[in-house]
């Protein structure tokens, strides 16, 4: 089976439901409060080892009980965490997470230990890198690190995989060596300029990441689904509907986690994107982050059919 290494957070969220987002200054009850495992990094990676990866991390959490417990839930997933170490100063990454009836959510990360991950810990890794197929990326962990992680993954000639979430400047070097990317809407404009509402808004958009060097843009779009450009294929690929959205969370990660599976298995890249679409929209239906994240079984009965 291929291997996917993910570099990246992990943090634990701290979610309180509520019927609305709470406005600047104002103090509202909420419903109920719960503690589950999150960070985009650690996220990606549930999604990608239920769905039926062979993943790996490099991390960095506290020398804390919420950096225990999260090393503890993703060695149940079977996520390969010899490389996740524990920094004895800085605290575990913690998310504060208000999720509304609708839905949407309001986050504030506390990065804690995942801003003390290093480069010299990437290098411990090595070997790890070299061994992989496909290394998948975000932003929340220091930018240095992520460059420096593509860096020794272009050496092994590696598939980069990034989602540049949350958005930031990002050094045009890194870009030309990243083979997919994967930023949502509010990310795309933050890049581009350029507001998506369409396709047409995306098949413009797309040109921009192009321009950079990366031969393939997705772009995800919420219910619409998600504009695809590459060699082989442009255009939308739909959004599998659900009813029901309890929480929007984990839908992104879920979908990064879920194509690099896909395309990992082979897929073309109109069919991964269709079966990350639907373990994205399973995901919406469930509370809080990892625990929301689907298994193969429940999108290959939807992504068969």
């Amino acid at each position: 089976m291929s291997k996917i290494l993910i570099t990246g957070s992990i943090n634990t969220d701290m979610v309180v439901r509520t019927q609305h987002i709470p406005k600047p200054g104002e103090t509202i009850l909420g419903n109920y409060f719960f503690i589950t495992g999150g960070g985009k990094g650690a996220n990606q990676a549930v999604a990608a080892a239920r769905l039926g990866g062979t993943v790996q991390m490099i991390a960095k959490v506290g020398s804390d009980v919420f950096g225990g417990q999260a090393l503890e839930n993703l060695a149940k997933e079977g996520i390969d965490i010899s490389h996740v170490t524990k920094d004895a100063q800085l605290p575990s990454g913690v998310a504060l997470i208000a999720v509304a009836d609708s839905g949407e959510n309001s986050i504030i990360v506390a990065p804690g230990a995942n801003s003390g991950l290093q480069n010299a810990e990437i290098d411990k890794a090595e070997l790890i890198i070299a061994n992989c197929d496909y290394v998948l990326l975000q932003l929340e962990i220091p930018l240095n690190v992520v460059e420096h992680t593509v860096e020794l993954a272009r050496k092994h000639q590696k598939n980069v995989i990034l989602n540049p979430a949350p958005a930031s400047f990002l050094n045009d070097d890194m870009l030309c060596n990243v083979d997919i990317i994967i930023p949502n809407q509010t990310e795309t404009e933050f890049f581009t300029g350029i507001e998506v509402k369409s396709a047409d808004d995306a098949a413009w958009a797309v040109t921009w990441f192009h321009e950079k060097g990366i031969p393939t843009v997705i772009i995800t779009m919420a219910d619409k689904g998600c504009f695809i450009s590459d060699h082989t294929f442009k255009g939308m690929v739909a959004a599998h509907y659900v009813e029901t959205i309890v929480d929007t969370v984990a839908a992104g990660d879920t979908f990064c986690g879920a194509l690099t599976v896909a395309l990992s298995e082979g897929m073309p890249i109109d069919a991964a994107a269709r079966f990350a679409n639907i373990a994205a929209a399973l995901a919406v239906t469930k509370h809080g982050a990892q625990a929301s994240i689907p298994m193969r079984r429940e999108v290959d009965e939807i992504f068969k059919v």
